[in-house]
């Protein structure tokens, strides 16, 4: 793996980092930097018209539909020097890092006309229908149905686990469209609006009071036929495509918010003295220690996509499992150090405005650490579980025979 970059991506780093310190309030780099209340929303309502001024709206895009045409490793450094300066990119990532690049490598002309413009200005929100009750991990297996009624797709059936589905105009979605071809060749990719009769919604509450997961089922709701992407029954291609942009250009930065809560558990180990104890200096350090891999993964899956080696499936299978299990260690350790204050609720409670994104419900305010220590549980499950990617890693890399499937009784 290549731990260095070349000359002409940093003379790129310094002019997005020149940029940033332009355009970011005054005085954001200076350590305690904070805004009020009043401040930050005036900051959150026009940093998307300051970003999109400076182009870097995504910015990975051809010219000809709005972006910079940047190279992997540009849209890698740009993400970089955001990350460093804890400056927000978009908030839509499922229309900026998923379906967005899907339409543009496979949709018609028509069809980036209509849809790459929204997405580009905020305009059109999405979510992602991929996963079902019986078909999360095994999506071949999955069983809502469109069929075609003329010019329209009538769909039935359910996904779920579909995060921001309340918010959303738009749902990127998977459905059988040839239920005679084998598992894989009979299904389409379609973009459904969510707005319509036949469409329904409902929030899966977390424990932490979150709802941003959700059940969303179809009846007889309806889909223009233009509205598939890559062709009839190519949707397996397709929707690989898709899952292999959620690993592209952020492969260098993910660490970075479990770096930020490690530091937040060497400061509750502090507080409550257990900074001396050495079982827990050694969990900290070996959980440092996991950060640190998953950064130098990073760097591997970058040189990985440079260098055209098409190990990407291999590669985030062992990502996923390793990062996904460490956070969920690394949160177990967090509440470890807090001991019994743990189990008091001492977070603020969540602003009714704040919109999509937001955690906790008012009569039960988890802190940051609380949270994140509830969210984790899932991570193992969703984008594949841990023992899917062992599965995968088993097969692909170890060249064991493959899980013999279930059979019916």
């Amino acid at each position: 793996m290549d731990l260095t970059y070349p000359d002409d991506a940093e003379s790129f780093r310094l002019e997005i980092r020149a940029w940033l310190e332009a355009n970011l309030p005054a005085g954001w780099f200076e350590p305690g930097f904070s805004m009020t209340e009043a401040e930050r929303q005036q900051f959150n309502k026009t940093w998307n018209e300051t970003l999109f001024a400076g182009g870097w709206i995504c910015a990975g895009w051809p010219v000809e539909y709005g972006g910079k045409g940047l190279s992997l490793l540009q849209q890698v450094v740009l993400n970089e020097e955001f990350a460093k300066a804890g400056a927000p990119m978009r908030a839509d990532f499922f229309g900026d890092t998923l379906v967005g690049p899907t339409i543009l490598q496979w949709g018609t002309e028509e069809q980036k006309k209509e849809f790459i413009p929204g997405i580009l200005e905020g305009r059109i929100t999405w979510c992602q229908g991929f996963s079902e009750p019986d078909s999360g991990s095994d999506l071949a297996s999955l069983k809502t149905s469109a069929v075609l009624d003329g010019d329209e797709w009538i769909i039935n059936g359910q996904k779920v686990w579909t995060t921001q589905a309340q918010y959303a105009d738009y749902v990127f979605l998977l459905a059988r469209t040839d239920p005679s071809a084998p598992a894989h060749a009979g299904i389409s990719y379609l973009l459904v609006p969510m707005h319509q009769e036949g469409v329904e919604i409902r929030p899966i509450t977390q424990v932490d009071g979150s709802a941003e997961f959700n059940e969303v089922f179809f009846t007889n709701a309806r889909c223009p036929k233009g509205n598939v992407i890559g062709g009839v029954n190519n949707g397996w291609k397709v929707a690989m495509t898709t899952l292999g942009f959620e690993r592209g250009s952020s492969s260098t930065t993910g660490y970075r918010r479990f770096l930020k809560e490690w530091d937040s558990i060497l400061d509750e180990a502090r507080r409550h003295g257990r900074t001396s104890d050495r079982l827990v200096r050694d969990a900290l350090v070996r959980s440092w220690q996991k950060v640190k891999i998953m950064e130098i993964n990073g760097y591997r899956s970058l040189t990985d996509s440079l260098n055209s080696s098409h190990n990407a499936t291999l590669l985030g299978a062992c990502n996923k499992m390793f990062w996904s299990e460490m956070h969920r260690d690394m949160m177990e350790l967090g509440l470890d150090v807090m001991g019994m204050q743990a189990q008091i609720l001492t977070g603020k409670a969540p602003d009714p405005q704040s919109g999509p994104g937001r955690r906790g419900r008012a009569d039960y305010p988890v802190s940051d650490l609380q949270a994140s220590f509830f969210f984790s549980r899932s991570e193992t499950i969703w984008g594949g579980t841990a023992e899917i990617q062992r599965n995968i890693i088993g097969e692909r890399a170890l060249g064991l025979p493959k899980e013999p499937k279930a059979q019916n009784a």
